[in-house]
């Protein structure tokens, strides 16, 4: 159906003539009386009657205006949905429990006059392609991984330095350490399933692993985050790693500990990314509250392997 003739009619309704509605729309009076033929001929009945006062609806008319109205809404909807600006902020958050989301939540708090659609896309490659296409605006994502570059057109920035922590049960041999390091964890089987050789955080993994001896087992199927908290709370021969701003709920009855992993501690690089010739508007807002607001929290890690501030991270992390 042809929007603009649906649009000159209900400007016709709206003015109660043709010559009024054709000064609204900027039109001559005989485009409105084609585009009116034209949608009467569509629909096959008479839309308005002319009367020494002007145009009347007639009764198939009246039926169809509050169907055109919405015809318009619904078209103004579709418009503003990939208009940036008006359009909400699409981030990529890879998922709704990790630290990513949690920054997005708190942003979200302080700005909440911008309208979001968080997504989660798993790999980098399909965040890249996406951000590019101009799908989504923005990514968390660690970068890069080993002979992995981003392309010329998109900008990263790391926000976020994220401290490990070793996950275990009530049973475990470490359960009762206030803190353990990582020479400790030599010899404990960690288990980690889901990790998508490939990715990022299985080139961070396999970069911990060599550099530490540390055994890292990502074998099974991978049934989400309750059944690895089940397992590892049931298993007192395993453990996992998890980041500290992860928020993962479980029965009390688990018995589950958190305890921080130091000399050093190995910290998970949150890099924001996006595309440099983006051109919503709320992405500079974003970028903004990211580095305010982490500026206090980030662990400065400024240079590859063991730094300074007792942290590690690989060697191909781009430095703070």
């Amino acid at each position: 159906m042809d929007l603009e003739a649906v649009r000159t009619f209900a400007a016709i309704a709206d003015a109660g003539q043709f010559q009024k509605a054709a000064a609204d729309l900027s039109i001559t009076q005989q485009a409105v009386s084609k585009r009116i033929a034209a949608l009467e001929s569509s629909l096959g009945v008479r839309l308005f009657t002319r009367t020494p006062r002007g145009a009347e609806l007639t009764i198939d008319g009246q039926a169809f205006l509050p169907h055109a109205r919405d015809l318009l809404r619904a078209a103004e909807r579709a418009v503003a949905s990939v208009r940036a600006g008006r359009r909400p902020l699409r981030v990529d958050v890879i998922a709704s429990r990790g630290a990513a989301s949690g920054l997005m939540r708190g942003f979200h708090h302080a700005h909440p006059e911008i309208d979001l659609d968080v997504v989660m896309l798993l790999d980098i490659e399909t965040a890249v392609a996406s951000i590019r296409s101009g799908e989504i605006d923005a990514s968390f994502r660690a970068v890069a991984a080993p002979g992995r570059y981003l392309p010329e057109d998109i900008e990263s920035v790391r926000v976020l330095d994220e401290p490990l922590q070793l996950l275990a049960g009530s049973a475990h041999a470490l359960a009762a350490a206030r803190s353990v390091t990582l020479t400790q964890l030599a010899g404990h089987r960690i288990w980690m399933p889901g990790i998508v050789p490939g990715s990022e955080w299985a080139a961070y993994y396999d970069d911990l692993v060599a550099e530490f001896g540390l055994t890292i087992e990502a074998t099974g199927p991978n049934f989400g985050s309750d059944a690895l908290l089940d397992t590892v709370a049931d298993t007192p021969a395993l453990a996992t790693f998890m980041g500290e701003h992860t928020r993962l709920v479980w029965p009390a009855g688990h018995g589950l500990r958190r305890i921080p992993v130091t000399d050093p501690t190995p910290v998970y690089p949150h890099s924001l990314l996006w595309h440099r010739d983006s051109p919503h508007p709320a992405l500079a807002t974003l970028r903004a509250h990211l580095t305010a607001t982490t500026a206090t929290t980030a662990t400065t890690a400024a240079t590859a392997g063991d730094d300074t501030a007792g942290t590690w991270v690989p060697g191909w992390v781009t430095p703070r």
